[in-house]
């Protein structure tokens, strides 16, 4: 067997054995019928929201060449799903990425949302995701600013403590020209309406 598998089925085991402790410790039977199943599936769940933990380098993007080099470049709407780092519950809504392209390259636009997906796989808070969401863009390709704005609803304000249920949390962040520049800022604000 090679190591890598092997590495990752220890890790599973890891991952069921301390679900079984959790629901051991609320009082559950981890043998009923309901239940036996489950450290497989949330283990299995978890390798899969949490997958950019494993990949340490976002590498599935391509740059073209484009006449465009002054131009805002926004992809709205954006669906994600992340975890709260600090509660391990989902945090979900949507990223509007806009940047302004130099040297006329620009990404291709599932990439954009490829780069958000990339960056919502791991344990997060939303005022991080939205910088390193701008972050890798200006990592991947060169540009003049980047623009990222987040919406999301967080369960773990929903289902515990302040029950704000329908609450939503915007945060944004600027680099470049959209933080030197209102009226860029301005554009990019009036273009998410």
């Amino acid at each position: 067997m090679k190591v890598g598998i092997r590495m990752e089925q220890d890790k599973q085991w890891q991952i069921e054995e301390a679900v079984k402790t959790i629901l051991t410790a609320i009082g559950e039977d981890v043998d009923r019928d309901g239940l036996k199943e489950t450290p497989k599936r949330v283990a299995k769940m978890y390798a899969e929201v949490f997958s950019s933990v494993r990949e340490k380098e976002f590498t599935n993007y391509k740059v073209f060449p484009s006449l465009n080099e002054d131009d805002m470049v926004l992809v709205k709407d954006i669906e994600f799903y992340s975890m709260c780092e600090h509660h391990l519950l989902p945090f979900f809504g949507k990223a509007h990425v806009a940047y302004i392209p130099s040297d006329h390259k620009v990404l291709g636009l599932s990439k954009v949302a490829r780069m958000v997906e990339f960056c919502a796989k791991r344990p997060n808070v939303q005022e991080d995701l939205t910088i390193q969401i701008a972050n890798l863009i200006n990592e991947k390709v060169r540009t003049k600013g980047v623009a990222v704005s987040i919406e999301a609803e967080h369960m773990c304000m929903a289902m515990r403590g302040v029950k704000a249920r329908g609450s939503v949390t915007k945060t944004f962040h600027y680099q470049g020209v959209f933080k030197e520049d209102k009226d860029v800022k301005d554009d990019f604000l009036r273009a998410l309406d």
